[in-house]
């Protein structure tokens, strides 16, 4: 960059930059930069501050017509918000990504065995690898899977891991979603609007393409239907319009071409699922479930939901429909079985955990328990089975009466939560206003397993737009930006 260039900007734009021992994606001190960073400061450096305003309103502008919006909870005031969008894009190299796309395809192909071990032999189990208890106590562990055959003996279809930068650079693994992971539509509009807002600078970077996504997806449905049927019908099975991640189901069923459904479409007959048209019932073989365990058939779960199809599952379990994700797949994403995971690889694949996961406390266990509670003002405390940023204590920014309260519900319920050390993971520059700012972010990228594993280089880095914060879900004022991945 050119020193007149460089300086005016840092001056400018980079005032409030302020570096600590957070691992920054952009500089690696006062001034100097990841070398593959260097044409993406000075490529924003030489926009004026309008230009960039009208990139960001532009872009916000591409969100609201497709209509990205994500859903609020809990807010008397409007609760359909814009996806909140940084332009400046996270750049992830080729060496990194190697290593993480090694890491994610040993853990799937892990988790899956471990889903079929605990729903058949046990294995796992009776040599103590994994505590019965753990598992029988998980509230996604279902009996009634239990020594059912799952076709290809594949659980997890489709996975979204949350990946965290420490402070050396490194990615660790910060939790596993395979119930009914989210995001991806984000993932894939971020990369739309960014290439048409920023054409050139998108050009000159070598980016590894993730347009394939949705027919990826597609292809690993289609591996899993039932024997017997070489032309598949695949439909995405969603809550309906009030559930907030809507936009996605209709996005991913679109640019797949395949039918968005709710219960009310389907009907079983004879253990065969069938989908309500204009001319008649038509047989289906696969569903992409949006919709949990407890609400997918009144009959086998959740006796009053209404957004189920009554018999699904019998027809699961007669093979004559296969659904991704299977049934009780949300034992292994649940946050104390994640402590559980560098043993489970090894157990299964006899090898190290690639990516490492953040160290944990089980409280449960006596001794951690009471760790935990002595040390509520520094650590994170997580209900097992929440997500989206709730259900958490994060101890350097709680209240005396917040860990007073926690500690009270980890006293009369250990099992529902673990701890884990607060940790400053790493941090990108934002356009904050007309300034570049550091705002933390973690990766989630999209793991899809049918015949083989396939991940898509990048994924949703999802953002900490709030200053000093740590949680980057959209519900807590959390927003995304897109995510290279350089070819070389």
């Amino acid at each position: 960059m050119h020193p007149t260039q460089s300086s005016q900007f840092e001056h400018a734009a980079l005032k409030n930059y302020l570096l600590d021992h957070a691992y920054d994606e952009m500089f690696t001190g006062l001034g100097d930069l990841h070398q593959h960073c260097e044409p993406l400061l000075e490529h924003f450096s030489l926009l004026p501050s309008e230009e960039l305003q009208r990139r960001k309103q532009a872009a916000d502008l591409s969100f609201l017509n497709q209509g990205i919006t994500f859903t609020v909870y809990g807010r008397e005031e409007g609760t359909e918000k814009i996806f909140p969008y940084d332009l400046i894009p996270r750049i992830i190299t080729a060496a990194e990504w190697a290593t993480v796309e090694h890491g994610l395809t040993q853990r799937i192909t892990a988790l899956n065995l471990f889903l079929k071990d605990i729903y058949n032999e046990g294995r796992i189990l009776d040599d103590g690898i994994v505590p019965r208890e753990v598992v029988y106590s998980c509230k996604h562990y279902r009996r009634q899977m239990m020594g059912l055959q799952v076709p290809r003996n594949v659980y997890i279809a489709v996975c979204g891991t949350d990946l965290i930068r420490l402070e050396n650079g490194e990615f660790v693994v910060l939790e596993d979603n395979l119930r009914v992971p989210s995001g991806v539509s984000y993932m894939l509009t971020n990369r739309r609007v960014m290439k048409r807002i920023f054409p050139q600078l998108f050009r000159s970077y070598n980016v590894r393409p993730i347009e394939q996504y949705t027919q990826l997806l597609l292809g690993t449905l289609r591996s899993l239907a039932p024997e017997g049927r070489p032309e598949p019908n695949i439909v995405l099975l969603s809550p309906g319009v009030f559930n907030s991640a809507y936009f996605e189901h209709a996005y991913l069923a679109r640019q797949m071409g395949i039918e968005l459904v709710e219960g009310r479409d389907l009907v079983t007959h004879d253990n065969v699922v069938y989908m309500r048209t204009t001319i008649g019932l038509r047989r289906v073989d696969v569903i992409y479930r949006r919709v949990d365990d407890d609400f997918i058939d009144p009959l086998s779960f959740r006796g009053d939901s209404i957004l189920g199809v009554a018999g699904l599952f019998n027809a699961y379990r007669a093979g004559n429909v296969t659904l991704a994700n299977a049934f009780g797949t949300g034992v292994a994403d649940d946050k104390a079985m994640y402590a559980y995971v560098p043993e489970i690889i090894k157990y299964y694949l006899s090898e190290e955990p690639v990516l490492k996961n953040v160290e944990t406390y089980l409280l449960t266990r006596p001794k951690e328990r009471q760790h935990v509670l002595q040390n509520l003002d520094k650590l994170v405390v997580k209900a097992v089975g929440e997500s989206g940023g709730y259900g958490m204590l994060i101890g350097p920014q709680s209240t005396k009466a917040e860990q007073e309260d926690f500690a009270r519900k980890i006293e009369a319920d250990p099992r529902n939560y673990i701890a884990q050390p607060t940790i400053s993971f790493s941090r990108a520059p934002c356009l904050i206003g007309d300034e570049l700012q550091p705002r933390h972010v973690d990766l989630r990228p999209y793991v899809l397993y049918g015949d083989k594993v396939t991940i898509v280089p990048g994924g949703l880095t999802r953002v900490a737009l709030n200053q000093g914060s740590l949680v980057v879900n959209s519900s807590q004022g959390g927003g995304s930006k897109d995510t290279w991945v350089l070819s070389q």
